[in-house]
């Protein structure tokens, strides 16, 4: 079964993370999944950054320093990298995305599920949720089963069945330095599938698919490039 390749911000090597030109490159990579971080603004509009406060300038007074639930939608659109690139919403995201790559879309802020899924709505691209929140992801499950979840982790939990059947969630996002095959062998019996994150180095590639992962999140898609090749 051929292993999904995952963009971690998008081309995040290449490209500032979390911006519409690094997932346009990922999409030219072939990514088949596109993973990003998502905030809510205090009218209620998603956008796709990683920290809570946007790490870029703005000209307008007074919106320094805020976090995206202080920030008006306005006000986050003024704000700019040094490239050029502005933080986008979800929706521009899934306007380039389209049905090119699946969309997963991780829960950064507490309680913003509702909002996300209610923007995913409105497109046509195949998404799912993920978060270090196991409590919204069972939120999610109950708010709209249809719509695949997953669960991160950055240890190495002795019940990972429990864990995904707790949450209602099907995806097992393991940090890489914890996977191994039989952690993948027990998510699997529960019918799961383990992506693993952030898997950077040829060692790490060679280890985790060893281990029978399912999905690997990386931030250069390069180093993939021959698996990419022998799956065309």
């Amino acid at each position: 079964m051929a292993i999904e390749l995952i963009a971690h911000r998008g081309a995040s090597r290449e490209c500032r993370e979390n911006t519409l030109p690094a997932f346009q490159r990922a999409l030219e990579l072939h990514a088949d999944g596109i993973e990003l971080d998502t905030h809510v603004t205090s009218d209620g509009v998603v956008v796709v950054h990683h920290d809570p406060i946007p790490r870029a300038q703005s000209p307008t007074s007074g919106v320094a320093g805020k976090p995206f639930a202080a920030l008006t939608a306005r006000e986050t659109a003024t704000f700019r990298f040094p490239d050029g690139s502005h933080i986008p919403t979800l929706s521009e995201v899934a306007d380039l995305v389209g049905d090119q790559a699946v969309l997963y879309v991780e829960l950064k802020a507490r309680a913003i599920e509702g909002a996300v899924l209610d923007c995913l709505r409105a497109t046509r691209t195949r998404h799912a949720l993920h978060s270090f929140d196991h409590a919204a992801m069972q939120r999610t499950h109950r708010r709209a089963p249809g719509v695949r979840t997953g669960i991160l982790t950055a240890s190495y939990l002795l019940d990972p069945a429990a864990a995904l059947r707790s949450a209602g969630a099907q995806d097992y996002w393991q940090s890489v330095e914890f996977v191994d095959r039989a952690l993948v062998d027990r998510v699997h019996a529960a019918g799961g599938r383990v992506i693993a994150w952030t898997v950077n180095s040829a060692d790490d590639i060679a280890a985790v698919r060893a281990a029978g992962v399912d999905g690997i999140c990386s931030d250069d898609l390069r180093a993939f490039q021959s698996l990419t090749e022998q799956r065309a």
